[in-house]
């Protein structure tokens, strides 16, 4: 089961950092990713970072401004969003795949969360 609270209203420019928490430790052996979603859109990949967390992978849309890391002691994943903008307003899913494959491909994820609110004002 996957676990994404954090989401809220924050103003253009600022920054938030999401959490996407495990049960079991099987998920540490997982690469993770965050995706995101806009109503009437499809969803769309952020960022992923394999098991050990050494490899990351990021959408153009975001590199530079999100960071993806992860505390496998935690069994956390986290999403650091900075410099946000309006369009990044959306509902952020993390996803854990259990071959550790760092994909933007939502069809490799075999875990997914419900979501969380991402809300920026201009």
């Amino acid at each position: 089961q996957l676990v994404e609270p954090g989401g809220r209203l924050v103003q253009a420019g600022g920054s938030l950092r999401l959490s996407c928490a495990a049960s079991g430790r099987a998920f540490n052996n997982y690469a993770v990713g965050w995706f995101r979603q806009v109503p009437g859109k499809e969803r769309e990949f952020v960022a992923a970072i394999n098991a050990h967390g050494l490899n990351t992978h990021y959408a153009n849309s975001v590199k530079g401004r999100f960071t993806i890391s992860r505390e496998n002691a935690a069994a956390t994943v986290y999403l650091q969003m900075d410099a946000l903008r309006p369009d990044d307003a959306a509902v952020y899913s993390c996803a854990a795949n259990r071959v550790n494959f760092l994909t933007t491909k939502e069809s490799y994820y075999d875990y997914w969360g419900r979501g969380t609110q991402v809300t920026v004002s201009s």
